[in-house]
């Protein structure tokens, strides 16, 4: 399982650790993920994803899921993000 968020993207940075004595080691920056249920209103049930602290704020900032979603880049999103992407697509156009 990859260290990725699957809605930004976002995955392990590398940079130095830098002692006092300026000394420099090779370490990882990792993303902070967490599990998470975010609920779907067009499809009325809750999906699974493994995303970023910051993604959970942005679909926060954005008014849920489904719009955050509506807008994303599909480069970004992880192959079970797309699909419940495609899967809102599909139930939008259903309903209207």
């Amino acid at each position: 399982m990859s260290r990725r968020c699957e809605l930004t993207g976002k995955g392990p940075m590398t940079g130095n650790n830098v002692s006092h004595a300026k000394n420099r080691t090779r370490r990882r920056f990792l993303p902070n993920l967490n599990d998470v249920t975010l609920q779907s209103e067009t499809l009325g049930r809750g999906v699974k994803l493994k995303i970023s602290a910051s993604a959970l704020r942005s679909v926060d900032h954005r008014g849920g899921l489904d719009q955050f979603l509506a807008k994303a880049k599909d480069t970004e999103l992880s192959d079970g993000a797309l699909k419940v992407k495609k899967e809102i697509a599909k139930a939008q156009t259903a309903t209207a």
